[in-house]
């Protein structure tokens, strides 16, 4: 029985009620996560300070848009952090054999799955991110405008879409190998590297982290647009379309192993 958007809609916010009301009752642990995810990136960004006390630029581009990038990446990555967290316990429930009893309700097996999870401390990296965009924007005197705000919302949506496709690729590996925890860490370590602008690496990892592991879209091809717009926007611009892809393949990569994991009974 094929439902709607309506439906899973509705049917997660109603999961999301009762999954805040029950992580609201351990407020401390509340508290306690966000400060440890706030701290965890305000050493990121006094690693920034310290590097630009040394230098002034970096391949040309200076200490604010560094941090522009940085509060980008923190942003399009909040989305896998809050949303999507249950990816992470994906390996542990196949094989335990636990995951079977996601194959048997008359919903989505991906969105009963990673429905189950809501991370709050995802609420902190967005605070976090939120803060350094503005810091970096308001010294890079960059235009606030209703076009490009909205521009910049879009590029976020976009990027968000690339590393949750990464992380739905790294954990869906687990229906057919081993120990798949190592891809998930090898591939969660690659959104270091998305603060920084591609085009500080050389050739070959140009194009490794741009066509095979995109995380050149997670900040800095979608945010050319916004801080560099006299720059060659071609791939900015296909951000949106091309993230859309992606995500939809690892989707579809998800769920072939969750009908493989259902279809053998493992």
């Amino acid at each position: 029985m094929r439902r709607g958007l309506a439906f899973y809609s509705k049917l997660y916010i109603k999961i999301l009620k009762q999954d805040l009301k029950s992580k609201m009752s351990y407020r401390a642990d509340f508290i306690i996560s966000n400060i440890g995810m706030i701290l965890t990136n305000l050493v990121g960004f006094l690693s920034f300070t310290i590097l630009f006390n040394n230098f002034s630029s970096i391949n040309g581009w200076s200490k604010y848009e560094m941090l522009f990038l940085y509060g980008f990446a923190l942003l399009a990555l909040t989305p896998v952090q809050l949303f999507f967290d249950n990816n992470w316990s994906l390996r542990f429930a196949v094989e335990s054999g636990d995951f079977i009893k996601y194959c048997f309700r008359p919903i989505n097996v991906f969105f009963y799955y990673i429905s189950e999870v809501f991370d709050v401390k995802g609420l902190g990296q967005l605070a976090f991110g939120i803060g350094t965009l503005i810091y970096a924007w308001s010294h890079l005197d960059l235009a606030v405008t209703p076009g490009i705000i909205v521009m910049l919302l879009v590029n976020l949506f976009a990027a968000s879409f690339f590393m949750i496709a990464m992380m739905n690729f790294a954990a869906a590996t687990c229906f057919w190998i081993r120990g798949s925890g190592i891809v998930m860490v090898l591939m969660f370590k690659f959104k270091d590297y998305a603060r920084y602008p591609v085009t500080i690496f050389n050739g070959v990892f140009r194009i490794l982290f741009t066509f095979i592991i995109p995380i050149g879209f997670i900040a800095y091809y979608p945010s050319l647009a916004v801080i560099r717009p006299g720059e060659d926007l071609f791939l900015s611009y296909l951000s949106l379309p091309i993230g859309i892809v992606f995500f939809i393949l690892s989707y579809e990569f998800w769920m072939l192993g969750a009908r493989k994991y259902s279809g053998t009974g493992s």
